[in-house]
């Protein structure tokens, strides 16, 4: 059954690269240079092939990655080590400095001038011996919404393509804004920590919040998005007011206090008289409580 439909697979390979759809159809197209041109049989069952473990370590990248302080100084750097010597020579190598003061228009120290994402393409750099180079950009902010880094990877490539260019950018984009959650995670390690109703969900607009529902700190996203200063975050905030949330009237009580027995019953598994002994109330208060506020109990 396999060796039928093999053979059927290959007798339709064979008969669409023999017609003329090669010019209409991108697929075809490939499918004739894999006979022609690297002279493969669609029928060959032969297992892939595998580089060699000195062929995988000669293998090139062409790209690196590095992060750069403030003052655009890589202090760390990552890349494949065949192509350590090359990098080392251009300069992108942990130590060098890439502020635009030293070295004009280049990726690292145009992004922390301008303060956000960017691509310095080859001739889009200041300094000649540059040109070779295709640097693609982001800003890093600390929890406080302060530029403290630059995230970049940096092609030497000469076929990198523009498609190619824009996915490094959407990589590169995504990979410092989850470096600014993770450290932002770390400062507020008992608060909740929220995504800001903002448009652009992907923004990393995030809040962080206590136990009593105030806002003890915000990303730079948030901060922009929803308008807030380090004056705003330095005197307490509830959360429902900056997001919106807030309502007037007596009912907020009520449902501050309906809130609390509800989590006072979950905690119990629903058990009146161990979630009245948690509040510190009598089980005659509690159900008074849970019948003026219509909160349903399953005991």
């Amino acid at each position: 059954m396999g060796e039928d439909l093999s053979g059927h697979h290959a007798d339709r390979i064979q008969a669409a690269i023999t017609s003329d759809a090669a010019a209409k159809s991108a697929l075809v197209a490939s499918w004739r240079r894999s006979s022609n041109l690297h002279r493969l049989d669609p029928a060959d069952r032969s297992p892939a092939r595998y580089l060699t473990e000195f062929e995988l370590g000669e293998a090139s990248v062409g790209c690196c990655v590095l992060l750069a302080d403030r003052d655009g100084v890589p202090v760390e750097r990552r890349g494949a080590p065949v192509d350590d010597e090359t990098f080392h020579s251009w300069g992108l190598w942990t130590g060098s400095v890439w502020n635009e003061e030293s070295q004009g228009t280049n990726g690292i120290g145009t992004c922390l001038v301008e303060q956000r994402a960017l691509t310095i393409h080859r001739d889009q750099h200041f300094y000649t011996c540059n040109t070779g180079l295709s640097c693609t950009t982001a800003p890093i902010y600390d929890h406080r919404g302060d530029l403290v880094a630059a995230l970049d990877v940096s092609s030497c490539r000469a076929d990198l393509t523009e498609a190619f260019a824009n996915l490094i950018s959407m990589a590169v984009i995504d990979a410092a804004r989850r470096i600014e959650a993770e450290n932002f995670k770390i400062a507020f390690p008992k608060a909740r920590i929220l995504l800001a109703p903002v448009a652009d969900k992907g923004s990393g607009a995030l809040i962080a919040v206590d136990a009593d529902d105030l806002v003890v700190g915000a990303t730079r996203s948030a901060r922009l998005a929803l308008g807030m200063t380090q004056q705003c975050l330095d005197k307490p905030m509830p959360a429902a007011d900056l997001l919106g949330w807030a309502k007037d009237g007596p009912e907020v009580l009520a449902e501050a206090e309906r809130g609390v027995l509800q989590r006072a019953l979950a905690r119990a598994d629903g058990n009146v008289s161990a979630a009245a002994q948690a509040l510190g109330i009598s089980r005659a208060t509690l159900h008074r409580k849970l019948n003026r506020l219509d909160v349903h109990r399953s005991h």
